[in-house]
C-alpha cells in the first residue's frame, strides 16, 4: 500500500533525470527552475501551510525537541566517528550533510500523500526548526569549526535562507491568528501547488550516476547510517518523547528519507568534496525507493 502510494513521486524523479538527459527543455531550464522553487514556490508552500499550523499543539512542541535531539545525536555520533577516523572538512562536511540534511521536497510530497493537509501542517512546523539547524551544522562542518568562531556571519548566512524566512513568516502568521486575508491565502496556496512536482523534477535532474562509482564503500555507510539508522534514533527518541500518530509519521518520514541535492551546492560553495557529496545525494536517492517503504512498514505506519 505504501509503495503504491508513493511510487508516483519516484516516477516524477526518473522523469526529471530521463528529461535532463535527453536536453528537455534545455540546458538553461533546470537552474532557473531550481531557484524559482526554491526562493518563491517552496517558500510559498511552507507559508501557506504554516499559517494554519496548530503552533500552540503540546505535540508539535514535543516533536521539535524530538527533531533537535535526533539531530544532534546523529551529528554528535559523526563528530565521535571523526575522532577515531580522522578526515579534512571538506570530506567531513559532506558527510554530515548526507546523514543530516533532507530532501525536503520528497519528505513533503510523501507527506501529502499518507498523511494529507494534517501532515503537511506538522511537517512545515518540523522544517522550521530542522533547517536552520541543519544548515549551521553543515557549514560548521565544512568549514572545520571555523564558522562557529564568526557567529554573526553564520547567523547572517541562515538568516539569508528563504526556507528559513519563509518559516519565520509562517509561525508568526500562525502564532497571531489574523491568517492570510483579502485572497493572499490563496494566491500563496495557488503558487504552493506547483512547488512539490516542480521540485521532485529537479532532483531528478540532479541526479550524477557516474559519481557512484567512486568511494562506493563510504557512500554505502553513510546512505545506511542516513536512510536506516537516522528513522530508527527518530523512532525511538519519538517515543521517547510520547510521539505518536501524524507526528511519529512526520518525523519518521524525515528522517527517512535522502539527503538534500542542495547539499552539492553548498559543498562547492565551501570548497568541500563535491564528487562525493553528488555521490551520496544520487546513491541515497536511488536506494530511498526500496528504504523508505520499508522503513514506514517496519515501524508500524504502512
Amino acid at each position: 500500500m505504501i509503495f503504491i502510494t508513493i511510487w508516483p513521486l519516484f516516477a516524477l524523479i526518473c522523469l526529471g533525470f530521463v528529461m535532463a538527459r535527453g536536453g528537455f527543455p534545455g540546458s538553461g531550464f533546470w537552474p532557473a527552475a531550481e531557484r524559482v522553487n526554491y526562493f518563491i514556490l517552496f517558500p510559498a508552500l511552507l507559508v501557506s501551510s504554516l499559517a494554519s499550523a496548530p503552533v500552540r499543539d503540546p505535540a508539535l512542541l514535543r516533536m521539535g525537541l524530538a527533531v533537535i535531539v535526533t539531530i544532534c545525536l546523529a551529528a554528535a555520533a559523526l563528530g565521535l566517528v571523526r575522532r577515531f577516523k580522522p578526515m579534512p572538512a571538506a570530506r567531513f562536511g559532506a558527510s554530515m550533510q548526507g546523514v543530516v540534511r533532507l530532501n525536503t521536497y520528497l519528505g513533503l510530497a510523501i507527506t501529502a500523500s499518507l498523511a494529507g493537509a494534517d501532515g503537511l501542517e506538522r511537517a512545515a512546523v518540523l522544517l522550521a526548526v530542522a533547517v536552520p539547524l541543519v544548515n549551521v551544522l553543515s557549514i560548521v562542518a565544512l568549514t572545520d569549526s571555523g564558522a562557529a568562531r564568526h557567529p554573526r556571519a553564520l547567523l547572517r548566512m541562515v538568516l539569508r535562507n528563504p526556507l528559513i524566512l519563509a518559516c519565520l513568516a509562517g509561525i508568526v502568521i500562525a502564532l497571531a491568528g489574523f491568517g492570510l486575508p483579502f485572497g493572499v491565502g490563496q494566491f500563496v496556496a495557488v503558487l504552493a501547488q506547483g512547488s512539490l512536482p516542480l521540485g521532485l523534477l529537479c532532483v531528478g535532474a540532479a541526479l550524477r550516476p557516474a559519481m557512484m562509482r567512486q568511494d562506493v564503500a563510504a557512500l554505502a555507510g553513510n546512505g545506511a547510517a542516513r536512510l536506516l539508522g537516522m528513522p530508527l534514533l527518530a523512532f525511538l527518541v519519538g517515543h521517547a518523547f510520547g510521539l505518536d500518530g501524524v507526528e511519529a509519521l512526520v518525523l519518521v518520514i524525515f528522517s527517512a528519507i535522502p539527503t538534500a541535492p542542495t547539499a552539492y551546492v553548498l559543498t562547492r560553495q565551501f570548497g568541500g568534496d563535491g564528487t562525493y557529496m553528488a555521490g551520496l545525494v544520487t546513491a541515497q536517492t536511488m536506494a530511498a525507493v526500496v528504504t523508505i517503504p520499508l522503513v514506514l512498514l517496519v515501524m508500524g505506519f504502512g
